[in-house]
């Protein structure tokens, strides 16, 4: 099974790495075209995911009327949902697969840019700067700062009056907390997935812009 991970997964991603980096001599930006590729090859499935996921954000107050109105009633309550799903082509489970589909290769990555880099003859500074070897604080916060926006471009604007519930407002909080455990974990591992996790964020930014983008116009709450 190792083998097989190796053969599919790793190797390839390695390979690929060092490829940039024998073009560009700059480790940093091999990380930043690995890691642009990846997103591309996988940009379908981290586009319906992140899709769905801000149309079910959206389809919320509509969700909990619906469990409400047939709470006496289960089958009612799931017709009713799956036409609300069909209505809006959403699929309420398409982030679980969207993780399923990607784990396999995060992991990779993650050996890739853990072990790999340290394992073949590479310069590891980026831009002649930052060791991507160590934890770098430039990097970390910048991390932050990107995770913490694309946090707040995906959740749903609240009208003034509206009166959050206990769980909307923990969801929300666990939205915003998030950059502060990207900060504690970054603080223990080298730069380069720091690096890694910074350029999927702002990938995910533009993407999340886009759907915000495409979806102002539908008929779902701002």
């Amino acid at each position: 099974m190792k083998n097989l991970f190796n053969i599919i997964l790793f190797n390839p991603l390695l390979n690929a790495l060092l490829f940039f980096y024998q073009h560009f001599h700059d480790l940093g930006l091999a990380i930043i075209l690995l890691t642009i590729i990846v997103r591309l090859i996988l940009l379908p499935f981290f586009y319906k995911g992140a899709k769905d996921q801000t149309i079910m954000q959206r389809l919320a107050p509509k969700i909990k009327e619906i469990q409400k109105t047939h709470k006496d009633n289960l089958n009612n309550q799931t017709q009713e949902l799956m036409k609300l799903y069909k209505e809006h082509r959403v699929n309420p489970l398409s982030s679980m697969l969207l993780l399923i589909i990607q784990l396999p290769i995060l992991i990779a990555l993650y050996q890739v840019l853990l072990h790999g880099v340290q394992k073949i003859a590479v310069n590891p500074l980026f831009l002649n700067w930052i060791n991507l070897t160590k934890p770098s604080i430039f990097i970390i916060v910048i991390t932050a700062i990107a995770s913490f926006y694309q946090g707040i471009i995906s959740l749903p604007k609240i009208a003034k009056d509206k009166v959050l519930s206990p769980t909307d407002k923990m969801s929300r909080n666990m939205i915003l907390m998030s950059p502060m455990f990207t900060v504690v974990i970054l603080l223990f591992l080298p730069s380069a997935l720091g690096l890694y996790i910074l350029v999927s964020a702002v990938f995910s930014i533009v993407q999340q812009l886009f759907i915000n983008k495409t979806l102002k116009d539908k008929n779902l709450p701002a």
